[in-house]
């Protein structure tokens, strides 16, 4: 490998050592997280009913003291599609079913719990909640566009 450096002229090495920083820059920028979000992360983790459901709420960013966190819930998809990829065996139940209602307030009383657990932290002051586009499309629920 070195002997295919050393025949690269001067600007190849250049550019190529300038295309590496890039690529490595935005790696960096994909993958960090600021400390108060991987510490909000952490506790949500932790936390025994959060960590065991099916979708994993996480802080995605802190804006002013206020989290955001992603939830796989909107008015912008239907709930049976969410909870059937949550809970397969609600997949061909109708709403108005008693198991597709109990996992309906499932989803619900983890959601609320994971906001309480995020407002325990004495720097946040409010939660606003953000749809998880990027789960629902690798589950094969398609999102239309929108906020």
């Amino acid at each position: 490998m070195k002997e295919k450096l050393s025949t690269l002229d001067r600007g190849t090495k250049i550019y190529a050592g300038i295309l590496l920083a890039a690529v490595l820059g935005l790696a960096v920028m994909a993958l960090y997280q600021p400390p108060k979000v991987r510490e909000l992360n952490r506790n949500l983790a932790a936390d025994p009913q959060v960590a065991a459901f099916p979708y994993p709420f996480r802080v995605v960013r802190v804006e002013n003291g206020v989290a955001v966190l992603s939830t796989p819930r909107s008015t912008l998809v239907p709930v049976a599609e969410v909870l059937g990829r949550l809970f397969p065996e609600v997949a061909n139940l109708p709403p108005d079913s008693p198991r597709f209602q109990e996992m309906q307030r499932r989803l619900a009383k983890v959601q609320k719990r994971a906001k309480a657990i995020v407002l325990q932290d004495p720097d946040i002051r409010g939660v606003r909640w953000e749809l998880d586009r990027n789960w629902l499309l690798q589950h094969g629920i398609q999102v239309p566009p929108g906020p």
